[in-house]
């Protein structure tokens, strides 16, 4: 009779790991918003120091607008070994005039989010396709040769 009982015993386990593993994780990644302090931030009162001072660093600051500052909040879950997949995203951004007061605060969501798929392996380009053995042996033979920049006689080839 203890055999059988180990025998469900052991199924049972298993059932129970293998129903676990299937729940979706759920990650949380980057700003953690908290709703009253982004609605204290109101334009043209705040200024950049007292937006530091409130909601912290920004993740990221604008690349081309010096005075935009993004505050990035992601939700996302997976199953087993899939790719995350957002389920949620919040977006602030917060602009600055040039004297550094806040001009607008504006909150995007996941809608905002890009879906990129890439091409294959590798990326395509324009030119000619070079070989592996083509680009380690390329040179040969055309150090110093005349056109190509290279100095092959004493003082530069001159």
């Amino acid at each position: 009779m203890p055999l059988p009982v180990r025998a469900l015993g052991c199924a049972a386990l298993l059932i129970a790991l293998g129903t676990g593993a299937c729940a979706p994780m759920k990650t949380h990644q980057g700003y953690v918003i908290d709703k009253e302090l982004v609605d204290a931030i109101q334009p043209g009162i705040d200024n950049r120091d007292s937006v530091l001072q409130t909601l912290g660093r920004p993740t990221l600051t604008s690349q081309f607008a010096e005075g935009e500052w993004y505050y990035v909040s992601r939700d996302s879950s997976n199953l087993g070994f899939q790719t995350l997949k957002p389920a949620d995203q919040t977006t602030l951004r917060i602009r600055f005039d040039a004297a550094g007061n806040v001009a607008t605060v504006d909150r995007m969501g996941k809608e905002m989010i890009a879906s990129i798929d890439p091409y294959g392996k590798t990326t395509p380009t324009l030119g000619h396709k070079r070989s592996f053995f083509s680009d380690l042996f390329g040179n040969i033979g055309t150090v110093g040769a005349p056109g190509t920049g290279g100095g092959g006689a004493p003082g530069g080839g001159q």
